[in-house]
């Protein structure tokens, strides 16, 4: 079985709003054309970065639909947008993203059983979803850590993987020893793993990991294109990368996802700092400074890395 969804960096794309809180069709657009022209390999639109929990289908369906339709091919798009825990909505949420032509759809692990129920019971759910899909939709798993995080052990995972339905993980254990417990159990299967964690992306890469998908490719993917694409041939080099990007995804902390939103107004990509998750006031001066500052050094390493900006 082959798996044709490239390596590489797999950013999860922030939802643009306007000021009256409507999606923002015109940023939407710069700011797939930014991660494109900054190396990334695929997109996930709406996932938890994208507020998924915070739009409705309709919504969740038009971002797809415009996001397949701005990377034009250039490269694959994922979407996920499968929020409800029941099946019957299950059904109707995936399906209505399959229609808008995606590369797979990502489902969400903890949608499958409460956080007290057994992994038997979340397989068995996650089975009855799959007798309900077409068969021919590629599907793939997000570790989505709202409202719980439902990391799935290696044996799940290769139950899962067995199938022969998945092709992407975007694990968030953000544990090096769980990931390559891992990525030994989904060998031999279609099903790639993307890390969302810095501090143990190098440690994943070098066992084989697929590439990165988190949060700070909405800060400097082509650091993280870098670090995917020179670990191997430049390991002395890609250590300190990695030292890097592991202190500055402390930023992820700082009233996220609206100071990454604040760095896309400050490139020109976004006109709003409007989120449905968390008022932008929560982004004060002193945090305004450090997204600017991170910018400054992150521009200034890739100089140095010869990347061109």
């Amino acid at each position: 079985m082959t798996n044709h969804f490239p390596s590489g960096v797999w950013p999860v794309m922030l939802t643009p709003f306007t000021e009256d809180n409507r999606i923002d069709d015109v940023s939407l657009q710069k700011l797939v054309d930014w991660y494109i022209r900054r190396g990334v390999d695929g997109l996930f639109a709406v996932c938890q970065s994208s507020e998924m929990f915070f739009l409705n289908l309709e919504e969740r369906v038009h971002i797809t639909e415009a996001v397949v339709r701005a990377a034009d091919g250039r490269v694959p798009v994922i979407a996920s947008g499968q929020v409800s825990d029941q099946l019957e909505e299950q059904v109707r949420e995936v399906n209505a993203i399959a229609a808008c032509g995606p590369s797979a759809v990502i489902l969400i692990t903890n949608r499958f059983a409460a956080q007290d129920e057994s992994d038997e019971v979340w397989f068995s759910n996650l089975q009855k979803l799959l007798d309900r899909l077409d068969p021919s939709i590629p599907l793939g798993f997000y570790e989505c850590p709202y409202p719980y995080k439902r990391v799935l052990s290696p044996a799940l995972l290769a139950r899962a993987a067995a199938t022969g339905r998945f092709y992407l993980m975007k694990d968030t254990c953000c544990d090096a020893a769980m990931i390559r417990e891992k990525l030994l159990a989904i060998q031999g299967t279609p099903l790639k793993l993307y890390n969302a964690n810095t501090a143990t992306l190098l440690d994943s890469l070098q066992h084989g990991a697929a590439g990165y998908s988190g949060v700070m490719a909405n800060f400097h993917p082509e650091l993280y294109v870098w670090l995917c694409r020179n670990y191997a041939s430049s390991p002395e080099q890609s250590a300190l990368v990695s030292d890097f990007l592991t202190i500055a995804s402390f930023i992820e902390h700082k009233s996220y996802p609206v100071n990454a939103k604040y760095h896309q107004q400050l490139i020109g990509n976004f006109a709003s700092l409007c989120t449905r998750t968390r008022p932008a006031s929560d982004l004060d001066e002193t945090n305004r400074s450090e997204v600017r500052q991170l910018k400054e050094l992150s521009d200034a390493i890739a100089a140095r890395l010869g990347i061109a900006l």
